[in-house]
């Protein structure tokens, strides 16, 4: 073999390295997703009532008591919540095992903090999605709100 071929061939070599190295990080790159900046919603002022000088204290809520599952294998099953963390996914020893190929082992964990609930994704590959749009980081979760994880969506109630 000549020189000039065994230069294109470590050439070559190196060039097939290079090329699997940027497809390993861009397909890691994918699944990575950026947190979105969490939204802010406007309520609506209420002009029927005169204005005062004085406004009352925010209503405290009371803490929702109950996960139900409204649709999926599980779908009509309720769940107490007890005021207690609640781990979700396939595992044998979360709180709400779900028998679905799209759920991870430990998939998500809905915990208690003060008067509301929040949901947070634990690195499950296949996404928990509130509303439709994937979360991204920890979320106050609103009773009858839908989370979906796999083909099971589930939402709190009061």
């Amino acid at each position: 073999m000549s020189e000039l071929a065994i230069t294109a061939l470590r050439f070559g070599l190196l060039a097939l390295l290079w090329i699997f190295v940027f497809a390993v990080i861009t397909s890691q790159g994918r699944s990575l997703q950026i947190a979105r900046p969490a939204r802010l919603t406007k309520r609506k002022k209420n002009t029927d009532q005169p204005a005062s000088t004085d406004t009352p204290p925010p209503p405290t809520r009371a803490l929702a008591t109950t996960l139900v599952i409204t649709e999926g294998p599980l779908a009509g099953r309720t769940i107490p919540l007890h005021g207690q963390p609640l781990l979700i996914g396939r595992a044998q020893d979360a709180g709400l095992v779900l028998e679905d190929d799209y759920a991870s082992g430990r998939h998500a964990r809905l915990f208690p903090q003060g008067s509301r609930w929040f949901l947070e994704d634990l690195g499950s590959t296949n996404g928990t999605f509130v509303q439709g749009e994937q979360l991204t980081r920890t979320m106050a979760l609103e009773p009858e709100v839908p989370v979906r994880i796999g083909k099971t969506v589930m939402e709190l109630r009061a």
